[in-house]
C-alpha cells in the first residue's frame, strides 16, 4: 500500500506540472510572458481544480456517511440544484452583489435541500442500498426543475447551463480565490472525523456511544453546503467526483475516515485536474468542460466499482 500511496502522490506532482505547462497559449516558445500566464490564469487554474476536486471527494464521503449509503454523494442528494436556487434568488433580487454574498446564499440554500434529502431518507427503507440513490436522483431532479422554471421565468436560463457545468477555463487570479474555504473545511473534517465515523455507525449505535447526533449530522451538513456552495459559484457543478473517490479510497486502503481523508482529498483534487488537463488537450487549442471528462471517466470506475470486491483492510 506503501508503493501505490506514493505512485498516487508522484502522479499528483506530475499532473500539476502537465496543467501549468499545457494550454492554448504555449509557455515553453515565449508566446507570452510565462511568469504572467503562470500567475494570472495556470496557477490560479491548478489551484481551484484540486481543490474543487478535494471538496467534493470530502463531501462525498460526509454524505455518505451520514445517512449511511456508499452509493450517494452530493450530486445525487440535490446539494448542487439547491445552491442553484439560492444564486437564483440573489441573482433575481440583487444582481450586482459581491461574490461572498451569492457564494452565502448558496450555502444557505444548499444547506436547506441537503437538510431535505437527510429527512427524507430517514423514510426510506434501507434494505436495498440501490433505492437511496435512486430517492436522490428523483429529489434532486424535482429541485432542478424548480431552479430551471424560475430561471424561465425570469430569462436566467443561460447561468443555470453555466452552474451546471463545472469548468475551468475562465479562473483567473482574483476570481477563484473563494475555493480556499476549501482548505479549512477539510481542517475541520479532520478534526471531525471520529465523529463522522460514529455517525456512519446509525442513529442508535451512535448515541449509545454519548453522539450528540443530532449536531453531528447538521456539522456535517454544514460542511457538504458550504463545500458544494462554493465550488458551484466558483466553477460550477462536477458530477461523480464525490460518489467514486471516497470508494476507490476505500476498496483500496480500508476504512478508517481519519486516515483516509488526505488520500480522499489527494485523489479527488487529482481527478478533476487530470480531467480539466485531459480538456484542455482533447481538442486543442479549444476545451473541453472537465465536468463532461469526468462524467464519462466517472460513470466507467462507478461501474467498474460494483463488481469489485471490498478491500480486507478495515481500520
Amino acid at each position: 500500500m506503501r508503493g501505490l500511496t506514493v505512485a498516487a502522490v508522484l502522479g499528483f506532482v506530475l499532473l500539476i506540472g502537465a496543467s501549468l505547462l499545457i494550454g492554448a497559449t504555449n509557455i515553453v516558445n515565449g508566446d507570452l510572458d510565462a511568469g504572467l500566464l503562470l500567475a494570472v490564469s495556470r496557477f490560479p487554474r491548478t489551484c481551484a481544480a484540486i481543490l474543487a476536486g478535494a471538496g467534493l471527494a470530502l463531501s462525498g464521503v460526509v454524505i455518505q456517511q451520514t445517512v449511511q449509503n456508499r452509493l450517494v454523494e452530493p450530486g445525487l442528494v440535490g446539494t448542487p440544484e439547491a445552491a442553484m436556487i439560492g444564486l437564483l434568488a440573489v441573482t433575481m433580487i440583487a444582481p450586482g452583489a459581491a461574490l461572498i454574498i451569492k457564494m452565502s446564499a448558496a450555502t444557505v440554500s444548499a444547506l436547506i435541500g441537503t437538510c431535505g434529502f437527510f429527512l427524507l431518507a430517514r423514510l426510506v427503507p434501507r434494505k436495498d442500498p440501490m433505492l437511496l440513490p435512486l430517492v436522490g436522483l428523483i429529489y434532486a431532479g424535482v429541485l432542478s426543475s424548480i431552479a430551471l422554471y424560475a430561471a424561465w421565468l425570469t430569462d436566467l436560463v443561460q447561468y443555470i447551463g453555466v452552474w451546471q457545468s463545472g469548468e475551468f477555463s475562465g479562473v483567473l487570479k482574483g476570481r477563484y480565490e473563494l475555493l480556499w474555504l476549501v482548505a479549512g473545511v477539510a481542517g475541520a473534517l479532520y478534526l471531525l472525523a471520529d465523529r463522522i465515523t460514529i455517525l456512519g455507525l446509525g442513529e442508535d449505535y451512535a448515541r449509545s456511544l454519548g453522539l450528540n447526533y443530532r449536531q453531528t449530522v447538521y456539522l456535517g451538513l454544514a460542511i457538504v453546503a458550504v463545500c458544494v456552495s462554493v465550488i458551484v459559484v466558483t466553477v460550477g457543478s462536477l458530477p461523480f467526483v464525490g460518489l467514486v473517490v471516497p470508494n476507490i479510497v476505500s476498496r483500496i486502503w480500508g476504512d478508517n475516515l481519519r486516515q483516509n481523508l488526505p488520500k480522499i482529498a489527494l485523489l479527488g483534487g487529482g481527478f478533476v485536474l487530470a480531467s480539466d488537463v485531459i480538456g484542455r488537450i482533447v481538442r486543442w487549442p479549444y476545451e473541453i468542460p472537465a465536468a463532461t471528462i469526468f462524467a464519462m471517466i466517472g460513470a466507467v470506475i462507478f461501474l467498474w466499482l460494483l463488481n469489485i470486491p471490498r478491500s480486507s483492510k478495515h481500520g
